[in-house]
């Protein structure tokens, strides 16, 4: 598993906050979970659905993608 760089967080999810991917590093996710994370949050909110995930870093990155809400735009589209 290779090591998430902070470029590797911006060219997923676009321009995000130091903290906030720091954190997202932090939790040790590597790229696919990231990608699969983030297609998590954005199915939840266009369905406005939430079903928990098992603890681990893909549900620490769910968690903190979801409460990061403007990052990703109002439901869900990256679109402005």
């Amino acid at each position: 598993m290779a090591e998430l760089s902070r470029d590797d967080v911006t060219e997923v999810l676009g321009p995000v906050s130091d903290p906030l991917a720091a954190e997202i590093i932090a939790t040790g996710i590597d790229r696919a979970g990231l990608v699969a994370a983030r297609d998590r949050v954005l199915r939840d909110r266009k369905t406005h659905t939430h079903v928990p995930v098992d603890p681990g870093p893909f549900g620490e990155v769910v968690d903190l993608l979801e409460r990061a809400r403007g990052m990703l735009g109002e439901g869900g589209s990256t679109l402005e």
